[in-house]
């Protein structure tokens, strides 16, 4: 049962009760091990559909365009990633990101994934008549929200699966993570990169000035470091 605080909805899962108040196998069907969570399938599809989204180059805001090696995009980095992937596709070796670590003062993208883009954005309040956003669309996820954890697995997966696209063979990715979703990011990367490509887990010491838990000291956070293959080389790598 979930009690209903901060908007959660009062709900009963069945599938749990009928489990528990039954003395024999209620479903004949095999079980596996599995890690899911509710719209899952619609992030994978989410990762896989086609942007119609295009980069536009903002040559008064850059410092010497024509010359630089340096490419600075500012966006939604799904779509961004969508767009890098018809030219990197394959072509990068490397990759590092610090996505929202999930702990309610971070944010994480609105996704809608029961409605279309246009039905969202017009529910929401997102944008007025005329097209103009009207609020931030990263909004907070705190624990307050029954859909807490599923929120940012949804957000995660699939930027982390079009990321994995723009790797070459041989290519790596760093993700920055604490405590608060490292479990669920393992699990993920661990499907979209495979287990056998996980290289390590790197908990490194952050800060000497936050806040304990009881007697214990938070000073940790993890780098989580996948390839896209077993052909990548740990002895080419130094930390």
């Amino acid at each position: 049962m979930i009690i209903n605080r901060g908007g959660v909805k009062l709900g009963i899962d069945f599938e749990k009760l009928k489990a528990e108040l039954s003395l024999d196998i209620i479903d004949e069907t095999e079980e596996r091990y599995q890690f899911t969570w509710p719209d899952k399938r619609a992030a994978v599809r989410l990762a896989n559909t086609p942007t119609t989204m295009t980069l536009r180059p903002y040559r008064e805001e850059s410092v010497d365009f024509d010359n630089t090696q340096n490419l600075y995009i500012e966006g939604d980095n799904l779509n961004v990633l969508k767009v890098l992937r018809e030219t990197y596709l394959g072509k990068v070796k490397m990759i590092y990101i610090d996505p929202p670590y999930n702990t309610g003062n971070d944010f994480v993208y609105n996704d809608d994934f029961t409605q279309s883009k246009d039905d969202f954005e017009q529910s929401s309040g997102l944008f007025d008549e005329e097209g103009n956003q009207t609020i931030d669309p990263m909004q907070r996820n705190t624990e307050s929200n029954g859909r807490f954890h599923t929120d940012w697995l949804n957000m995660i997966y699939p930027r982390l699966k079009v990321a994995r696209d723009l790797l070459t063979d041989d290519g790596v990715i760093f993700i920055s993570i604490d405590d608060n979703e490292v479990e669920n990011l393992r699990k993920v990367c661990d499907e979209i990169f495979g287990e056998n490509n996980f290289i390590s887990q790197i908990s490194w010491r952050r800060t000497d000035n936050q806040p304990n838990i009881g007697f214990f000291a938070r000073v940790k956070e993890h780098i989580l470091l996948y390839s896209k293959s077993i052909s990548f080389n740990l002895g080419r790598l130094q930390l």
